[in-house]
Order: structure tokens, then C-alpha cells, then sequence
């Protein structure tokens, strides 16, 4: 149970932390 939940998280956690760092890239790129 616990891998098949890790495995069901885990694009989850990929897809929120590439759109966290996507955004960070525009706002910097608009701060400079």
C-alpha cells in the first residue's frame, strides 16, 4: 500500500515542484 501510493503521488509532487520552479523562472526573468 505504501509504495502504490508513493507511486501515485509522485508525478503529483514532480508536476507541482517543475510549476513552482517555472514560475520562479518567469518572475525573476520579469524582476530583471
Amino acid at each position: 500500500m505504501s509504495k502504490e501510493k508513493f507511486e501515485r503521488t509522485k508525478p503529483h509532487v514532480n508536476i507541482g515542484t517543475v510549476g513552482h520552479v517555472d514560475h520562479g523562472k518567469t518572475t525573476l526573468t520579469a524582476a530583471i
